[in-house]
Formats: structure tokens, sequence, C-alpha cells
């Protein structure tokens, strides 16, 4: 089985929710009532130890912001704040108190730079290695709150940021070859991401995106994962994806394409969004001083996620069907 059929089988036993429960499984968050104006989004997230991280290079102290940071960015792909957070911590027998004490103060100063409070948690001993499970509450206006089921055909698709650098961190970080200046550049995409809650915040409460979510297991991936629960399929093309200089330049030097680590790379903790064709002038203008936005393709009433060679304009561009090419933690 696959990620996607084990979370279908447990959403088909998921039973009824009450008029509590706005949204249950298949977006960033469950949704939950919490009054009349607001709502209130629950995500949760884990990190294993030689699956998520490596215990050898990854800083304590950054691994706990990132703790922190990949379930934050879970709230803002919704266009919510973060307000409690909930901490359950696997340690093998003989851990290492000083590294505990430095993760201890990663995560403390990422509450606080994402305005959360640490309010209770669990701890337990595992047989190997380090296991890290956050719960994190946040908030929503009602009439912000942004889904992935709610693109439209014809709608373009917009991404936050460059895509690839975390990918290529990690693959670099793994071979003990990221000291150059690109190389810790890249590294610290992977190791110590910052979401996008600020940005997410204005286009939400902006009114300007139709479907949004964030950038964990690849834009190949994720897109797919928006346009399954939209009913609608995407064109996104090779050539518009946007790559930093670093990761063209450690491309370059490796003999690699940039491609395969833009389109499938995963952990860039960046935005992926629609919106009406039309509005990318006021998208802009609200996003100013945010970073690069840039619109990546569109979507359409097919199925699938298909990659076009070249840029728009191109008549009739080859297209390679791509969808659900990221990250798989069951992929054989």
């Amino acid at each position: 089985m696959n990620e996607r059929e084990i979370i279908s089988l447990f959403n088909g036993s998921a039973g009824p929710g009450g008029d509590e429960l706005v949204r249950g499984i298949g977006d960033d968050c469950a949704v939950l009532r919490l009054d009349g104006d607001r709502l209130w989004l629950v995500t949760v997230d884990t990190l294993i130890e030689s699956v998520h991280f490596n215990i050898d290079w990854h800083p304590p102290r950054k691994l706990g912001r990132k703790s922190v940071a990949v379930n934050v960015s879970d709230i803002a792909a919704m266009g919510g704040s973060p307000r409690f957070a909930f901490l359950s911590l696997g340690l093998p027998q003989g851990f290492d108190p000083p590294w505990l004490e430095k993760f201890s103060q990663g995560l403390s100063e990422a509450c606080r730079e994402f305005g959360c409070t640490l309010a209770g948690g669990d701890t337990v001993r595992t047989v190997e290695g380090v296991m890290i499970t956050l719960t994190v509450i946040g908030e929503v206006p009602a009439d912000q709150v942004t889904y992935r089921s709610t693109a439209l055909p014809g709608d373009e698709i917009w991404v936050s940021g460059t895509l690839g650098n975390a990918a290529a961190g990690l693959e670099l970080c793994t071979a003990g070859d990221a000291g150059s200046e690109d190389g810790l550049l890249l590294a610290e995409s992977h190791l110590n991401p910052t979401p996008r809650l600020g940005l997410a915040r204005r286009l939400a409460g902006g009114r300007l995106v139709h479907a949004m979510m964030d950038l964990s297991d690849g834009v190949a991936t994720d897109l797919s994962h928006l346009c399954i629960r939209s009913g609608t399929g995407a064109v996104i093309y090779a050539d518009l994806l946007p790559v930093s200089g670093p990761l063209q330049r450690t491309a370059g030097k490796m003999g690699k394409d940039c491609l395969p680590w833009a389109l499938t790379g995963g952990e860039d903790y960046e935005l992926l969004f629609t919106a009406a064709p039309g509005q990318g002038g006021a998208i802009l203008r609200l996003a100013e001083k945010e970073g690069l936005l840039t619109r990546i393709g569109y979507i359409d009433a097919k199925s699938g996620v298909r990659l076009a060679e070249g840029r728009p304009g191109r008549q009739n561009p080859p297209q390679k069907d791509v969808s659900f090419l990221g990250y798989d933690h069951f992929r054989l």
C-alpha cells in the first residue's frame, strides 16, 4: 500500500464527526468549529530519526525549530495563526541530555517566533532512535479559511519562493558535501525551514485565492492532492518552476538537472495556491515584500498533473504525467 491508500483506508472508517467538525481528513489541517466567526485548525506531524532527520548532522536546536515550523506551515496553508502546541517525544535509553536541552531551546524559540504556546504533551522511551510528534492548534476567521478542494478550471497555479532547495540540501548533507557557500544555503533549507505564515494570512485575508496548501512532498505530489480534492487536473511548465541561484550552480557542479529537485523534492514548505486569471497584479501587490511569487501553470478539467516542456505560448508542447512523483513514505 502507498501513503494515499493508507490515508484513504482510515478516511473510510473515520465515522461521523458531528456539527463541530467542519472538515476532516484530506486537508492540511482538520477544521473544527470554535464559534460563529472563528474556526480551530488542528494538525499533527511526526519526525523520525533516520527517516526525517539524521542526528549526526542535524543540529538539535534547528531540529527543535523545524519540529514546530513544519506544523505551523500546515496552519499557514489554511490561512490561520498557530495558538497551542503539544509535544509527544520518544527518546531511547541513554539519550544525550545536552542534545535534549538544545532541542528544547529550539522548540521554545520557534513557539515564540510563530506565536504559539507549548501547552502539554507526553514523553516515552523508544526501543531505538528519537521520535518527535507535534500537534499544533491554530485559529482562523471562518470567512478566510482556505482549502485544497476549491480550485477551479482556468485558475492559475502559483508557488511562493523557490523549489528544490531542501531536497538538494538533504542530498548534500547525506553525502557530507554541504561545505560550500551554496551548499550551506541549500542545507539550511532542509535543516531549518521557515513557514510562509505572514504571506499565507495576507493571501487568505485578501480573498483572492481559491485553493491553497503547503509544499511538503514536492509540487508533483502536492498539486496532485489538490487536484484530486478539487476534482480537476493541472498543467505546469518546466521552465516556469522557480529555482534559486545556489541550486542551479550546485546542479551544474554535480552534473545534474535542477528539474527533479524542483518538481519532486520535498520539504520546501512554500505555498502552492490557485487564483482566477487576471488576479496576478492584485496578488503581487498584496504580497509585496513577502518574497517571490511565480505562476507555474493552470488548472483544467482533465485528470492528473501534467508537465509541459518550455513555457506557455508554445503550440501543443509535449506533456508528461507527473502525478504523485514526489515523496511517498511507502513507495518501494
